[in-house]
């Protein structure tokens, strides 16, 4: 059953002629006639009565009409919000970022909000291992993390920026004043990290490890601006991406070392469809 059939049908009803309703739908008399025979033929029942060159429509027709007309409203209704989604004016994106993305994607999250206010826009923070799970199940159209593994093949990976990776010490802190620290001088800090899953941490087991050093890690907190609490007693500090650092009673310390440079990547499925309002948000992030 086509939708075309369906307004070859109800305008035969209308007009109760076929070579009229054919003449107003610019097709030729046949045409139609063959249309409305298959779409009788696929529904098994007939829609009009053929009394020489006159017809009426039959009870089943009449009855038919009604789901028809509604058909036909309900694919003008789509192909209307279709044209919104195309333009802007309806939709939802849903986004996963890492904490250390938060300032600078609050920016572009207030710019896309302004430039685009009928597009609903759900954001979830969250760690790396979490946000690329919930991406595999579809829940994202894109996240925004850290990513230093080999490629999965099912994902686009595009980079956005680089970030360094800094110990943060309370202003008050005698490190304060500190252009640069080693890595073997924040292994004998006391550090409150963040939980095991998110990328940072991770980053820096693995780092520790290869210069076999046993960091002092005092606690592991999963709520980063808890971690922000903590580090402003100047008793303990903390090691994340330099993108995260937003308060004026912390300073943000360069760690020594080639690896110390992270880059974000904007990760998607392949196989997901792109949303215009997607490529849009795209833009302003890669350009901001």
């Amino acid at each position: 059953m086509e939708l075309r059939q369906l307004k070859y049908f109800l305008k035969a009803k209308e007009l109760l002629n076929f070579t009229e309703a054919a003449r107003v739908l610019n097709i030729s008399q046949s045409t139609l006639s063959q249309q409305i025979k298959q779409l009788e033929n696929e529904l098994d029942v007939p829609l009009f009565n053929r009394i020489g060159k006159r017809i009426t429509l039959t009870e089943a027709g009449n009855l038919f009409s009604e789901y028809a007309l509604q058909s036909i409203h309900r694919a003008n209704e789509g192909f209307l919000l279709l044209q919104d989604l195309k333009n802007l004016n309806t939709g939802k994106i849903t986004i996963g970022v890492i904490y250390s993305m938060r300032i600078p994607f609050a920016k572009t999250l207030i710019q896309f909000a302004t430039h685009y206010p009928n597009i609903k826009i759900q954001v979830v923070f969250g760690t790396t291992k979490d946000l690329l799970e919930k991406l595999n199940l579809h829940q994202f159209d894109f996240v925004l993390t850290f990513h230093e593994k080999a490629k999965e093949s099912h994902l686009n990976y595009h980079p956005l920026l680089s970030s360094n990776m800094v110990l943060v010490t309370a202003k008050k802190s005698s490190l304060a004043q500190k252009s640069m620290l080693s890595l073997n001088e924040v292994a004998k800090l006391p550090l409150a990290l963040p939980f095991s899953g998110y990328s940072t941490i991770q980053f820096f087991e693995e780092v520790f490890s290869q210069k076999n050093l046993n960091p002092n890690i005092c606690m592991e907190i999963n709520d980063i601006p808890t971690l922000f609490e903590i580090v402003k007693t100047g008793q303990w500090h903390t090691i994340l991406s330099d993108t995260s650092i937003n308060d004026p009673d912390v300073v943000a310390i360069p760690i020594k070392g080639k690896n110390m440079r992270r880059t974000i990547m904007i990760i998607s499925l392949k196989e997901a469809y792109e949303k215009k309002a997607v490529k849009k948000l795209y833009e302003l992030l890669t350009t901001n």
